[in-house]
């Protein structure tokens, strides 16, 4: 017996992965140093936890 495996995950990775480009440009286009341009590209790679934050936090308001 075999078993049925979907993965529906195709455009989500791809707005997640445009996110995280354009993320990674802005923050290493702001750094003034290689540290913070270091930190950038970790941001840019948590982004959506600070969008999620800051979203339900103005719904709380």
């Amino acid at each position: 017996m075999g078993t049925k495996k979907e993965n529906m995950s195709g455009t989500s990775g791809a707005i997640y992965g445009l996110g995280f480009v354009g993320a990674a440009f802005y923050y290493i286009s702001m750094a003034t140093s290689f540290w913070m341009g270091v930190l950038g590209f970790i941001k840019a790679i948590v982004w959506p936890v600070f969008l999620v934050y800051e979203l339900l936090a103005f719904l709380e308001a």
